[in-house]
């Protein structure tokens, strides 16, 4: 049986973040392996300032920020592709390896596609027979189509709230 492969996809601020996590503490709580990352914002006095990575029950790291220096740019965020790769990579080689784990997969966007080691261990995920829920930057969808198979779902401000507990009961259906 092929397990579930689900993108959501929406403009930024709307809500992809929030839908992972909430999917994340409804999938532990009815006892389910998460495996994956989350990638959220960092805000000093109010305003956003950079992205934090960090593994489900693991470690995190600083990704960008705009007093990052050194590295390649994104808008205006300098992306430090070591700390990401040092959290992310190990995450998602562990949900490979982690018997009847949901991998969450938050966000391949821009800056994660900066690591040449990303694509590939994404990749390796929607091939595997394991459940996956990726979140997608808008502007990624068109280099990931060639090399994934995935339903996409786009989050609104209407299905936000209900999509975790939707997801959750679609991933736990026959475990």
């Amino acid at each position: 049986m092929s397990r579930p492969h689900i993108l959501l996809t929406a403009p930024p601020r709307t809500g992809k973040t929030t839908v992972i996590r909430r999917l994340a503490s409804l999938l532990e709580a009815a006892g389910v392996p998460v495996c994956g990352f989350l990638s959220d914002e960092v805000r000093e006095r109010g305003q956003r300032v950079g992205f934090m990575v960090e593994e489900f029950g693991g470690d995190k790291a600083v990704m960008a920020h705009v007093s990052q220096a050194s590295g390649p740019r994104i808008g205006r965020y300098g992306v430090n592709v070591p700390e990401f790769e040092r959290v992310a990579l190990p995450a998602l080689d562990r949900a490979l390896a982690t018997r009847g784990a949901v991998a969450l997969v938050d966000e391949i966007g821009p800056m994660e596609l900066l690591s040449p080691a990303f694509l590939p261990r994404c990749t390796a995920l929607f091939k595997a027979d394991m459940a996956l829920v990726a979140t997608v930057h808008q502007r990624s969808r068109p280099a990931l189509k060639s090399h994934i198979e995935a339903e996409l779902i786009t989050v609104t401000p209407e299905n936000r709230d209900s999509l975790p507990e939707t997801l959750s009961r679609l991933l736990t259906q026959g475990l």
